[in-house]
């Protein structure tokens, strides 16, 4: 079973690999992300269960270090107050925990990033509805099911249904985007 398991991640690894419409989607992320930092702006992830802590660690990659030695950056993981989550999801719904927030700390030219295996989780669905209205740059991350988030913004789609080899494929991705802005943004 621990072959299997290994064979399957590194066939959906090998399929990144060959992807160029996935490389360049990655390259516009970054590009994106650095010219939003080098602005004066942020980067907000948003995802639940994995993919939330899958967020919070690339949080963590860009205002702590990465690799390189370099100035903390502007990066926040929505969700994180938990006083704020609770009292929103009991006051409105679960599915306005991040919107909500994000309408308050989102600001035009930063960077908006939606984690969500399937695709239609409905809070990052609504987070990503904000962001569009409020002018950040979207994106999501996704594995093959697309799912609304697909049509609504660009997104980095894994080719897999299995959401363990979805979440560690997002890892990798988060950490190519960390090393791209480390490349540019060290000293």
């Amino acid at each position: 079973m621990i072959s299997k398991i290994l064979k399957d991640a590194l066939q959906v690894h090998s399929q990144l690999a060959e992807d160029v419409t996935l490389h360049k989607i990655v390259e516009r992320i970054s590009s994106t992300c650095i010219r939003a930092l080098k602005a004066g702006n942020k980067i907000i992830f948003c995802g639940n269960g994995g993919s939330f802590a899958d967020a919070q660690h690339i949080t963590a990659e860009l205002v702590g270090r990465f690799i390189k030695e370099r100035q903390s950056l502007p990066a926040i993981t929505l969700g994180c107050n938990l006083s704020s989550t609770t009292a929103i999801g009991n006051d409105y719904s679960f599915d306005d925990i991040f919107s909500r927030e994000l309408s308050s700390i989102g600001q035009e030219g930063d960077v908006f990033i939606g984690i969500t295996t399937s695709g239609n989780s409905p809070n990052v669905v609504k987070a990503l509805e904000i962001a569009l209205k409020k002018g950040l740059h979207a994106f999501g991350f996704t594995g093959n099911k697309k799912g609304v988030i697909t049509e609504k913004c660009t997104c980095v789609e894994v080719p897999s249904s299995s959401t363990p080899r979805i979440q560690e494929c997002h890892i990798l991705i988060g950490h190519i985007i960390c090393e791209l802005i480390d490349n540019e943004l060290a000293s």
